[in-house]
């Protein structure tokens, strides 16, 4: 069975950069369109970026556009996600999920995906 584990939140000002990983175990992370959402305290879980099983279409947020970029290590069998010029309102939990879904779908809404990683929480200073 497949499991998600995140990786490499914490604190940052604002201005800087993280870099989020997602290990996927059970099988390939390639068999697996991917996804990354967030959590901040007290709203519901949005959706922030996805990769598709094949790896050539992805989708971002428009809060993060231009800012955040989703990836895939195949020999390492992660996903990432590149954060940069942070902003205190990107603030939240970060969950990777998977689902197996069309080779060049990008899923966007939480009930498309069948598996979710406990989250990294992900805080920006002012």
């Amino acid at each position: 069975q497949v499991q998600l584990v995140e990786s490499g939140g914490g604190l940052v000002q604002a201005g800087g950069s993280l870099r989020l990983s997602c290990l996927v175990s059970g099988r390939t992370s390639s068999d697996y369109n991917m996804g990354w959402f967030r959590q901040a305290p007290g709203k519901e879980r949005e959706f922030v970026t996805a990769m598709s099983k094949s790896g050539t279409n992805t989708d971002y947020a428009a809060s993060v556009k231009g800012r955040f970029t989703i990836s895939r290590d195949a020999a390492k069998n992660t996903v990432s996600l590149q954060m940069n010029s942070l902003k205190p309102e990107d603030t939240a939990v970060y969950y990777c999920a998977a689902t197996i879904g069309l080779r060049n779908s990008i899923y966007i809404t939480e009930s498309q995906y069948a598996v979710w990683g406990q989250g990294t929480q992900v805080t920006v200073s002012a």
